[in-house]
């Protein structure tokens, strides 16, 4: 299994994360995204979570920084667990799901290196956390989840932070949202346990698919598409939740 060294981070071991994500990233974006009009607000429990948990642990883009500072995580858990939400490990949000672990939305926001002008698509809003990472660096984000209580929740959640460039859409992932394909990154977090081809070949040249894959031993996967086809990095050993659905049924069928 890679190590963080291999993208040149002296971190010295391979990490394994408690990274149950269902919700399911980018840089710079150009001013007119809504998210980038905010100033920073993290406060001091928040900024201890960037500090010691994904600093200290090898993420230090600064822009990515940036994001993680704008956006409150306290708002995307229940209230009861608002005095957990920089904990370092994932929290449940209903539903049997759970907003990610701070790192890992981290670790695969660093991965996607955007720019800021790319349309991305993530299958699995859940909280909507990461979409709102997304949000923050990215120009459009299209996200999608099955569970209609949270897809409401979400939708809800990230319109009253002022996010007009993220549509949230109830459904399944499998088959992405192909009247708006292609897109320049396409975010699972949930794992299949093979990326399902429609995404892929949602996937625009010079695009990236960042997403974890197995069902018992899972990896973060990062694909890369351009002219030459499709070239496959294996990053990091993870655990998420299934993905369901299509995805689901394809497993158990005969």
């Amino acid at each position: 299994m890679p190590r963080y060294a291999d993208r040149g981070r002296a971190l010295g071991s391979t990490l394994w994360l408690s990274a149950v994500v269902l919700s399911g990233c980018p840089l710079n974006p150009p001013p007119e995204v809504a998210g980038h009009s905010r100033p920073a607000h993290a406060d001091s429990e928040q900024e201890r979570m960037i500090e010691e948990q994904i600093v200290a642990r090898g993420v230090r883009t600064p822009r990515v920084l940036d994001a993680l500072r704008r956006v409150p995580r306290a708002a995307f858990v229940p209230p009861a667990l608002a005095a957990e939400a920089h904990r370092d490990s994932p929290l449940p949000i209903g539903h049997g799901q759970t907003i990610s672990q701070p790192f890992i939305v981290a670790y695969m926001t660093d991965q996607l290196d955007l720019s800021g002008n790319e349309k991305v698509l993530e299958i699995g809003t859940g909280s909507g956390y990461q979409a709102a990472i997304l949000g923050e660096l990215a120009r459009r984000v299209y996200t999608i989840e099955i569970v209609e209580p949270l897809a409401r929740q979400s939708r809800e959640l990230l319109e009253r932070q002022g996010f007009e460039n993220i549509e949230v859409r109830t459904g399944d992932g499998y088959r992405g949202w192909p009247e708006q394909a292609p897109f320049d990154v396409i975010v699972l977090t949930a794992a299949p346990p093979e990326i399902p081809q429609p995404l892929i070949d949602q996937l625009a040249i010079g695009g990236r698919l960042l997403a974890p894959v197995g069902r018992w031993h899972q990896e973060l996967v990062l694909i890369r598409r351009d002219e030459d086809g499709i070239h496959r990095e294996r990053l990091i050993g993870v655990r998420f939740v299934p993905m369901v659905g299509e995805a689901r049924n394809r497993e158990t069928s005969p």
